[in-house]
């Protein structure tokens, strides 16, 4: 599974997310793939999953998506949250 952290440099929630999400996938230990998507680089991609506001995460199983969180919770609730949309 993949978890696609959409983004953009200039977003400050994204930045604070950053740790958040470093614990989650520690928590996910290999169970979920990071991939880092900057709105403004990768638009077609952005497109695609219908982000309007970043952060956004999305959980993806091939390509059906299982989970989506716009904005960030705390690391033990997105771990959470990830782990009840894997089973």
């Amino acid at each position: 599974m993949i978890l696609l952290d959409f983004h953009a440099t200039w977003c400050e929630p994204c930045k604070w997310s950053r740790p958040v999400i470093e614990e989650v996938m520690k928590r996910l230990d290999g169970l979920v793939v990071l991939k880092l998507v900057d709105i403004d680089l990768q638009p077609d991609l952005a497109a695609q999953f219908a982000i309007r506001s970043v952060p956004t995460f999305v959980l993806t199983n091939g390509d059906r998506e299982v989970w989506r969180m716009n904005g960030f919770d705390t690391a033990n609730k997105m771990a959470e949250s990830i782990l009840a949309a894997i089973e």
